[in-house]
């Protein structure tokens, strides 16, 4: 074993296939560790910052490599045993075998990185703060980090098995092993609701006997693709969701009455259709086999229709702490005009019309503008209403018909504000501002726009939506610097 390397020439201390003593000094925003041999960085699956690896190069560029660790020579004090049976096959998990108080720490700090590094913004503390710098506060994590998501979207293939007669295959389902499209069936995820891992279980059985084909994504044929199964925690109605290489399900009556007899949760059984090659999950065409096109939920006492295809947030715990300090950042007193971008199903909406004076929801697709109008509808909300189209286009006609709003609330895509939204938002010039965000990089480069626009970041909440991942939600409070 070498730490000097044999890459003669190049400038690069370590050489492919040879192991090195590497120090762990931190984590990627996808969970690898930052390893440091000779001044070189080498990214290593696994390992966790204080620690010293044994590893073997995998791949070396100019300035950095990757690395597969052999033997931990020195432990952190945060690793710990990961509970799930197939976490280091499975891409599903990031961080299971780092403790649960660890992982809060290091996603703070890795919003802070992002909003000093790209947003060149300066972070004063937690608690303390002013009109130099921008509090970060502690992450809010779960009491029980387990068992939270309500919703699987689980890709389907085929365990073949070679018998007398021919090829014979059953069904298998789970998540991508770590960098692949290689399947890791399972019968259990640790950070899936039990009802819904029952769901995809149930419906391999199920297909497999029906002799239903899984669909190969190299030559385009075969016929399931996914299975989303999506739960409510508080009502505990199941929606199934069948999405197809095309329209015909064999059997598919049977296919129907064995989920509705091995589920007796199910209140909608929907097929889906996708017949493109693509990553994508969903197809335009979504039909009801059985129930009803939508299950309800409830999120802190407002109730959600959810269809196959809404955007709903995956942890209903963390998504009541999250609306709540977007509401509270938003400093409503009844009286406020508020207008909530990207609203899609109306979700922030709804918390934000119960204090708000009149609240606008925009989004761009149609589905989620009348699934928000239906929830509106739920809950006899009457100070709330949606448009169809990009924020950028509708808000102006909005401003021309005399609707002026003191907050605006965003919550974009994992690609953050559109540039002509930011744009809008700062002619606009709302007293505050609250931003929603998913993506700590996309974040820190919004908030450097709105700050040269005349806004100050005031607090940032980072709020742990998915544990023992490495993504992470924020709730930002932002305020136009005259008021």
């Amino acid at each position: 074993m070498s730490g000097k390397g044999n890459g003669a020439g190049t400038g690069i201390p370590v050489s492919k296939n040879e192991e090195v003593v590497a120090d762990i000094v931190g984590l990627t925003h996808e969970g690898e560790g930052v390893g440091r041999v000779n001044g070189f960085t080498l990214f290593i699956q696994g390992a966790l910052p204080g620690e010293r690896v044994r590893a073997k190069v995998l791949k070396t560029k100019k300035t950095y490599g990757y690395a597969k660790m052999l033997e931990l020579l020195e432990k952190s004090k945060d690793r710990v045993d990961a509970p799930c049976p197939i976490y280091k096959q499975c891409g599903g998990c990031q961080l299971q075998h780092m403790s649960y108080e660890a992982q809060l720490a290091w996603k703070r700090q890795h919003v802070v990185d992002n909003l000093v590094r790209i947003g060149k913004l300066e972070v004063v503390g937690e608690a303390v703060g002013g009109a130099g710098g921008v509090i970060v506060q502690p992450t809010i994590g779960m009491d029980d980090p387990w068992r939270y998501r309500n919703k699987a979207q689980v890709p389907i293939g085929m365990a073949m098995a070679d018998l007398e007669d021919g090829a014979s295959g059953s069904l298998i389902g789970g998540f991508y092993a770590r960098g692949s499209h290689r399947i890791v069936d399972m019968d259990a995820c640790l950070i899936q609701h039990e009802r819904n891992d029952d769901a995809v279980r149930r419906v391999k059985e199920i297909g497999s006997r029906l002799g239903v084909t899984a669909y190969d994504e190299s030559s385009g044929r075969g016929l399931l693709r996914h299975v989303v199964v999506r739960t409510g925690f508080v009502s505990g109605e199941t929606m199934v969701v069948l999405v197809t290489n095309g329209t015909k399900i064999p059997n598919v009556q049977e296919f129907v009455e064995g989920i509705r007899a091995a589920l007796p949760d199910v209140r909608s059984i929907v097929q889906n259709v996708n017949k493109k090659s693509t990553n994508v999950i969903f197809g335009d065409e979504t039909r009801v086999l059985w129930g009803n096109d939508v299950i309800y939920d409830e999120l802190d006492g407002i109730r959600f229709a959810i269809s196959a295809r809404s955007f709903y947030q995956v942890n209903p715990a963390q998504t009541v702490a999250l609306y709540r300090k977007a509401v509270e950042y938003a400093g409503l007193t009844g009286e406020e005009t508020v207008i909530d971008a990207y609203c899609g199903i109306g979700t922030i909406s709804l918390f934000l019309a119960r204090r708000a004076g009149r609240v606008y929801g925009v989004e761009v697709v149609p589905e989620a503008i009348e699934d928000a109008r239906r929830n509106a509808e739920l809950n006899d909300i009457e100070n709330a209403e949606f448009a169809v189209g990009l924020s950028e286009d509708v808000i102006p006609r909005w401003r021309k018909e005399g609707i002026v709003a003191e907050v605006v609330v965003v919550d974009p895509p994992r690609k953050g504000c559109d540039q002509a939204l930011l744009d809008t938002i700062v002619k606009m010039q709302p007293k505050r501002v609250v931003y929603v965000s998913c993506n700590p990089s996309t974040l820190a480069r919004d908030l450097q726009v709105l700050e040269a626009g005349g806004y100050r970041t005031v607090e940032v909440q980072p709020v742990d939506m998915f544990p023992h991942t490495t993504h992470v939600e924020c709730v930002i409070g932002i305020q136009r610097i005259d008021t």
